[in-house]
């Protein structure tokens, strides 16, 4: 039966492919080693669970960490697809992407293997403790890291590749809490002909694009109109949806646009963040969303302008931070972090502070 299923995934030509091209840094895993290396795949292990299935933490033999996502089905076009994808998305090679080490493929549904991020998802920064303090100039940094990762895989990837399920939970936070995008459980290479609409619609509540939902087809567009859910999030620290509120604020998409047009804005912002100093930029960020929102994905920008565009916002918010008093500064880098809300708060200034020399050097 191994046999059958690492022959029906493609595992021949992934294999022959990995022989003539070497150097490619991806293995094929036997199902003993995720077995030893996950305890047998032991509930404890669990670090994260989904539609498409559920991730473990496991140890391989070398000691190294990793995240290992055994999925629960596959199609029968998947099948035929695996190998050939498998290989494509083992070149992906960006500091905002979560890296594929390999898979297994002795299996009836083929199990993935990533590198292991430490510090959680997005989602459990924003929604998990709410009295931890964010700032913006750290909001806006994992904004355009998560942006500059789907404009890589849009633009850069050979062929392109849609995410197909952009979410705050799909972002995750490094040693650094520098963002990295993960979960290729929905994504596709980009549809080459009008044959490859998808049968059903999947995603995430909250975050699909309205297109999507009509057409059948995924297109970059749609991982667009997700990430400008993202970036609300990043705005008001609210859920992308909430089931127990009343019709009208039931999706945070919808609940953005009412007051946007109503010119009420700071009706729905993050306290945290709002304040005389900071409401221009808020606001090309709450326009920037609204354009990732459009209804038609021809009306959206792309990854690569929303990525250039937070670029040049975050570089904008840098200076009046710098002038915080110095004294202060080196107080709160000072203070030791123990809570996992600290060590947020601890990560954050040491990227500012190293900034904050850079200003003061003059480069």
């Amino acid at each position: 039966m191994k046999q059958i299923y690492f022959r029906q995934h493609g595992g021949l030509m992934l294999f022959e492919e990995m022989r003539l091209r070497q150097g490619i840094a991806f293995k094929i895993f036997s199902e003993d080693e995720l077995k030893r290396a996950t305890n047998s795949f032991d509930e404890q292990q669990v670090i994260g669970r989904g539609g498409h299935g559920k991730v473990y933490k496991g140890v391989l033999k070398n000691d190294a960490e990793v995240a290992v996502k055994r999925c629960m089905i596959i199609d029968e076009q998947q099948k035929k697809e695996f190998g050939k994808e498998m290989l494509i998305l083992s070149q992906i090679n960006h500091r905002n992407i979560v890296k594929l080490l390999g898979c297994c493929l002795e299996v009836e549904v083929p199990i993935l293997v990533y590198e292991y991020i430490p510090n959680g998802t997005l989602f459990h920064l924003f929604h998990g403790n709410l009295s931890c303090h964010i700032s913006l100039a750290t909001r806006l940094r994992i904004a355009h890291e998560s942006a500059e990762a789907l404009a890589y895989l849009h633009s850069c990837a050979h062929p392109p590749i849609i995410h197909g399920d952009v979410k705050s939970t799909n972002i995750l936070l490094d040693s650094d809490y520098k963002a990295k995008v993960s979960d290729f459980g929905a994504s596709i290479l980009a549809p080459t002909d009008e044959s490859q609409f998808v049968t059903f619609v999947q995603g995430t509540c909250g975050y699909l694009d309205p297109e999507y939902m009509q057409t059948c087809q995924l297109t970059d567009k749609s991982d667009v109109y997700s990430f400008g859910v993202v970036l609300l999030e990043l705005l008001t620290r609210k859920k992308p949806f909430n089931l127990d509120g009343p019709e009208d604020d039931k999706s945070l998409a919808v609940r953005f646009i009412s007051v946007s047009k109503k010119g009420r804005l700071e009706d729905i912002l993050d306290n945290q963040i709002v304040s005389d100093e900071n409401m221009g930029v808020l606001e090309e960020i709450a326009e920037l969303a609204n354009q990732c929102l459009e209804m038609s994905g021809v009306n959206r920008p792309s990854m690569k302008e929303i990525s250039e565009r937070l670029d040049r916002l975050r570089k904008a918010v840098q200076h009046p931070w710098a002038q915080q008093n110095a004294e202060e500064m080196e107080s709160l880098l000072g203070e030791s972090s123990v809570a996992n809300s600290e060590m947020v708060n601890t990560a954050h200034f040491s990227i500012e502070k190293k900034a904050f020399k850079r200003i003061e050097s003059g480069r």
